[in-house]
C-alpha cells in the first residue's frame, strides 16, 4: 500500500480494517469465551490457490461475492470473463478491489443489492457463512438473491462444528477491534441450516484443509420449518 493510500485510510483503524493491507502481520479471530483463530490474510492477497480453483470453476455468471475483502475472486473471475460483483462492509475492502480491476459495492448483504432475485452464484467463502452471527437469516436472504436457478456456494469449517458467538478481530500487541456477532459452521450443521431452508446440497467437496458446500433451491418456498 503507498503511502497516498495510507493517508486515504487513516493511521488508527481496527484491526480488521488493517488485515486488508498487503502484509503478513497476524490476523485473529477473539472469540467471546477467550479462543483465538488466526484469520488466513495473506490468502486475501495472493491469486487464486488451487483450493479456491475448486470454488471458481463452479461458478456460473453472474457472481455476488459476499464479503469479498480485497476481491481476489471476483477479480479472478472477471479477468475470465465471468461477471463477478463483490460486496463487503468496509470501505478499505471495496477501494481494494476496484482499484485492482474488480467490481464491489460497499453495503451490507442485508441491504438492497443490485439485480436481486438475479445471481446465478452466490459465494460465502473464507468463513463468511459466519456473517451476522445467523446462518439461517443470512442463507435466507442469499436465497432471496438468487436466481431460481441459481446456486450458493459456502466453504465450512474443517471441524464438526456449529457455533454462535460474539467476537472481535485481534492484530498485532493484543489490539481487538469491535465485537460483531459471527457463526462458525461445519459441514454437517450447514446441510442442516439446508434443510431447514429448502435448499439441497447438491455437491460437497473437501481441497486441502479446505471444506466447500453447493447449496440449490429445492422448492419454491424459503420459509423455515424452525418456527
Amino acid at each position: 500500500m503507498t503511502t497516498d493510500e495510507h493517508d486515504q485510510y487513516g493511521a488508527e483503524e481496527d484491526p480488521y480494517a488493517l488485515a486488508l493491507r498487503p502484509g503478513r502481520a497476524p490476523v485473529y479471530l477473539r472469540l467471546a469465551d477467550g479462543r483465538r483463530i488466526r484469520v488466513p490474510v495473506h490468502r486475501w492477497h495472493e491469486p487464486p490457490t488451487a483450493d479456491d480453483e475448486t470454488v471458481l470453476e463452479r461458478c456460473v455468471g453472474p457472481v455476488l461475492d459476499v464479503g469479498c475483502g480485497p476481491g481476489r475472486l471476483c477479480r479472478e473471475l472477471l479477468s475470465r470473463g465471468v461477471f463477478a460483483l463483490g460486496v463487503d462492509i468496509a470501505p478499505r475492502a471495496v477501494a481494494l478491489t476496484c482499484a485492482r480491476g474488480g467490481l464491489a459495492v460497499c453495503r451490507s448483504v442485508f441491504d438492497r443489492l443490485p439485480a436481486e432475485r438475479g445471481w446465478q452464484t452466490i459465494l460465502l467463502i473464507d468463513g463468511n457463512i459466519g456473517i451476522g452471527g445467523d446462518p439461517h437469516g443470512l442463507v435466507r436472504r442469499c436465497g432471496r438473491l438468487l436466481a431460481p436457478t441459481g446456486r450458493l456456494v459456502i466453504e465450512a469449517e474443517h471441524e464438526d462444528v456449529e457455533e454462535r458467538s460474539a467476537a472481535r478481530y485481534e492484530g498485532p500487541q493484543g489490539r481487538c477491534g469491535p465485537a460483531f456477532p459471527w457463526a462458525r459452521l461445519g459441514l454437517r450443521a450447514v446441510r442442516r441450516v439446508a434443510e431447514d431452508l429448502a435448499f439441497s446440497v447438491t455437491d460437497q467437496w473437501t481441497s486441502g484443509h479446505r471444506r466447500f458446500a453447493t447449496l440449490a433451491h429445492t422448492g419454491t418456498g424459503l420459509r423455515s420449518r424452525r418456527m
